[in-house]
């Protein structure tokens, strides 16, 4: 017996990467608000449990997993936990990412700088996916929101003056991993869409960003929320297609 059946509980279940602050965590809080169970991750067990604490004591449904997206036995213990817990998984937003390059030309960064943000930002991504997308398929439905960023389109790419190409990079394959995903779920009630924030105040944005965690999380819960005639394979902003 699942934990929702025991619970006698209809709830859709989210699961959200790099929750425990930022635009993560505003994720958590809105789509608990909107009746989610959510399933609050992070790499840091102790602030992903004072941001679950948090979230409950506004009286919402969040329950904790840690989960580095680099690390083999978080996955398959994270996967285990959803599946034999809750049952099903409705909602994967694939948020977790860093950024280590800032400021760097592409043939200044180390390789080592590549590789380590290749696998939060990339393989995080794809491993989750992995594991969770044919549960969706067998459930007929699932939404999977990636995060990424108009810093990975390659319209855009080397045309502006801002320069992380570690992060551009992993961004951009992102963004083809979700058009690969999309294609691959067609068929099924399942809707796998990249999306971009916009520039956010968070520990990644900086204090001197326009947008609060709250605007930036909005187009997220938009696309968790689509109907079955909505878009899959897109890549949006504020709701609205950008360019890739």
């Amino acid at each position: 017996m699942t934990w929702l059946e025991r619970g006698c509980s209809m709830q859709s279940v989210a699961l959200v990467t790099g929750a425990n602050r930022g635009i993560g965590f505003e994720t958590c809080r809105q789509m608990a608000k909107e009746g989610f169970l959510v399933v609050l991750t992070s790499r840091r067990r102790a602030e992903g449990l004072r941001a679950v604490e948090e979230l409950s004591a506004e009286g919402r449904s969040v329950l904790y997993h840690q989960l580095d997206v680099t690390k083999p036995r978080h996955l398959f213990k994270l996967q285990e936990f959803v599946i034999r817990e809750l049952g099903r998984l409705d909602v994967l937003v694939n948020n977790a990412g860093i950024c280590l390059d800032e400021g760097s030309g592409v043939l200044e960064v180390p390789q080592g700088i590549f590789e380590k943000t290749m696998s939060v930002n990339f393989y995080g991504p794809l491993h989750l996916t992995r594991a969770f997308l044919p549960q969706m398929k067998r459930q007929n439905y699932g939404r999977i929101v990636n995060v990424s960023s108009s810093a990975g389109s390659l319209t855009a790419m080397g045309v502006g003056d801002y320069s992380a190409p570690a992060y551009m990079v992993s961004k951009a394959a992102l963004n083809a991993l979700t058009r690969l995903t999309a294609a691959e779920a067609k068929g099924y009630n399942i809707k796998i869409n990249s999306m971009c924030p916009g520039w956010v105040r968070t520990d990644m944005g900086g204090s001197d960003a326009p947008r609060s965690p709250a605007k930036g999380a909005q187009t997220i819960l938009w696309l968790a929320n689509l109907p079955a005639s909505g878009p899959s394979g897109g890549f949006f902003r504020d709701k609205k297609r950008i360019p890739w």
